[in-house]
């Protein structure tokens, strides 16, 4: 017997999250027969816009939260059901299993949280041809899928099937990378490896001792660990100073929890930003035009390396709509990156003779790697290389356990009223931090511009009880400080009694 479900309804009924970066909610909300009904959805929409048909294989993958290989019978349970064939790829990095589907023309879902605690997990889910974006979304909420009586009292599954033979997604991955840049691009390098527990730490060694270098294991952690590429926790940066002290290293390499948004520490075991590193690459690359978010560093634009800059919203999915309107224009060569770091590659790149494919997915490796390979043909440390861009600085940090609905609010409050009021009341707000508020960005959230340079930020998480704030000055000190002053005004701020 089935039971028909609408998506709509079980978003509300579980508090599962479906968005264009999947689904994401508390691992105890996110049942088998919850993930199993959104694999359904997902894979009736690409039935509908003819991306998929019964026989056809589905690739799934999985990072490694302890939730995860659960979360991934379940969706290879849905696969089978629809008619399609599971090319179980283990447990690799996201931009893998994503290049191993497009590769194939086939349907790709990673099971991963990324960044945030392991209390919660996600699904995110990859067409034949790229990520999923907002008119996906929105037909795949627009779903009802009929649920066969396979689950019990608890929405799990009653019975669950052998796992398949394990195809292998790592290797063509690895490939890619020492095809393109040759296996002595990093000969004579001494980097670390921050492995933590990163799906992809593995990859980076064998990276790194293909390329040609030195690889030293730092960190390694049976634990999971919620790293956050663009809000760094102060461990992770003592141990960073610490590792470059103590081992003589030319730099840290590492990523967040499913390895597709980096992280790169300087011979200091300072950790470069993502947005700077992102430049840093798309420089390395000889990339044309550039698509990127509202809150990345504003060096991109006064550099003057790039012949077009387009600004979009905060998330892959904007970003890659972008990065095709770039496409579509003419521009010779295209990239898009986040303030996180990961790296989107929208057109082929040519480095030395070799050809590098498009990835058009959030990528941890291609930077890294790319910034590296650049610094050793310079001859100059990634401090150095750092400093050849205009000096500006940004810094992140969030709220946590702060109410979207509350973040919101407080936005909302801000803004409200017209534009001089909204830049008095901020400047009473932030004027003895900042100055004068003197220009407001509503591209996603309130991102305000202050008379000496100075910009916050202030916008509500999409996937999780968080407020962000975003800061950028004129150097790295003044950015980290107005950042915690900021917070510090919003959590007190009783503006909205």
């Amino acid at each position: 017997m089935t039971q028909s479900v609408s998506i709509a309804d079980l978003m509300a009924q579980s508090g599962v999250a479906f968005g264009t970066s999947g689904a994401r909610g508390l691992v105890n909300a996110m049942t088998d027969r919850v993930c199993f009904a959104y694999t359904a959805a997902f894979l009736q929409h690409l039935t509908a816009i003819g991306q998929f048909a019964p026989g056809n294989a589905v690739a799934i993958a999985g990072d490694l939260r302890p939730s995860s290989p659960r979360i991934m019978a379940a969706c290879a349970a849905a696969v089978r059901h629809m008619g399609g064939e599971v090319d179980h790829c283990g447990f690799v990095p996201s931009p893998a299993v994503a290049a191993y589907g497009f590769e194939r023309g086939t349907p790709s879902l990673m099971v991963t949280g990324s960044h945030i605690p392991d209390d919660r997990n996600g699904i995110k889910f990859n067409r034949t041809d790229g990520e999923v974006l907002k008119p996906d979304e929105m037909a795949i909420r627009a779903q009802s899928v009929d649920l066969p009586d396979l689950f019990d009292g608890d929405g799990m599954l009653k019975d669950v099937a052998s796992a398949e033979l394990l195809v292998d997604a790592a290797t063509p991955y690895v490939a890619r990378y020492v095809d393109a840049f040759g296996d002595r691009a990093l000969t004579g390098l001494k980097l670390g490896v921050y492995e933590h527990s990163a799906v992809g730490r593995d990859i980076l060694v064998t990276l790194v001792e293909a390329l040609g270098g030195e690889a030293v294991r730092l960190g390694r952690s049976d634990r999971f660990i919620p790293v956050d590429t663009e809000a760094v926790r102060p461990e992770d940066r003592q141990l960073a100073l610490q590792w470059a002290a103590e081992f003589g290293l030319d730099a840290i390499l590492s990523t967040d929890g499913d390895s597709d948004r980096p992280l790169l520490a300087d011979e200091n075991g300072l950790w470069m930003r993502g947005d700077v590193l992102s430049i840093l690459s798309a420089r390395a690359l000889g990339i044309a035009a550039i698509a990127t978010p509202v809150s990345c560093n504003s060096a991109v634009e006064l550099s003057g390396l790039f012949s077009a800059v387009e600004r979009t919203r905060i998330g892959s999915p904007f970003v890659i709509e972008a990065m095709n309107a770039l496409v579509a224009d003419g521009q010779a060569s295209v990239c898009g990156y986040e303030a996180n770091g990961g790296f989107l590659l929208a057109t082929p790149v040519v480095l030395d003779g070799r050809t590098l494919a498009a990835l058009p997915t959030r990528d941890a490796v291609l930077p890294i790697l790319s910034v590296l390979v650049d610094a050793r043909r310079r001859g100059v440390t990634l401090s150095a290389l750092q400093a050849q861009l205009p000096e500006r600085y940004t810094f992140s940090e969030r709220l946590e356990n702060y109410p979207t609905a509350q973040s919101q609010a407080l936005v909302a409050h801000l803004e409200q009223g017209s534009e001089a009021e909204v830049r008095a009341r901020l400047t009473g707000m932030f004027g003895r931090l900042a100055g004068e508020a003197d220009g407001i960005d509503r591209t996603d959230g309130l991102r305000i511009h202050f008379a000496g340079g100075d910009i916050i930020h202030l916008r509500p998480s999409g996937n999780a009880p968080e407020l962000r704030c975003y800061t950028e000055s004129d150097s790295a000190e003044r950015a980290a400080a107005l950042n915690g002053e900021a917070l510090a005004l919003v959590r007190d701020y009783r503006g909205l009694a």
